[in-house]
């Protein structure tokens, strides 16, 4: 695959605040290039509200989200190669900081669970939704490029 470049406009703006005795705002937009514009923040867990918008998205989050959103969509383009129906596709991803092996403050591991459902005649075994899963964390591009241990854990509905 040849090189390409995915770009990220972020803008901070300081307001009114002092902001030399750090009570500023972590309030930030994230500005993509199909045009949405998503609300952005420190994460409440880092800097406490009302500095940092608790409804915003953080670093943090959109990591986790990244990883969960490339695997799925690798997943789909495996599961309709396939020949599988794929109807619905959610994960409750995770992410949890702590310290790396260097005693750094990182994301040490994220957690993917996603929960699949499939229609049709065809229906995969659960040997075939787990090797979709393995060939989709394999291909993912941003599990390639992050060293957080990155999991897929499938939930299978009884």
């Amino acid at each position: 695959m040849a090189e390409h470049e995915y770009r990220a406009t972020i803008h901070w703006t300081r307001g009114t605040a002092v902001f030399t005795d750090k009570r500023y705002s972590r309030g930030h937009t994230w500005r993509f290039d199909g045009g949405v514009e998503v609300p952005a923040s420190s994460s409440p867990q880092v800097v406490r509200a009302p500095l940092s918008v608790e409804a915003a998205v953080d670093p943090e989050e959109a990591l986790v989200a990244s990883l969960s959103s490339c695997h799925m969509l690798f997943f789909l383009a495996f599961a309709a190669a396939g020949g599988w129906r794929v109807d619905d596709y959610s994960d409750e991803a995770v992410g949890v900081m702590g310290k790396n092996a260097a005693g750094r403050i990182a994301m040490v591991r994220v957690s993917l669970t996603p929960r699949v459902a499939f229609s049709g005649a065809r229906l995969p075994a659960r040997a075939q939704i787990l090797e979709l899963h393995t060939r989709a964390h394999e291909e993912c591009y941003i599990a390639n490029s992050v060293t957080t241990d990155v999991r897929c854990e499938p939930v299978f509905d009884a």
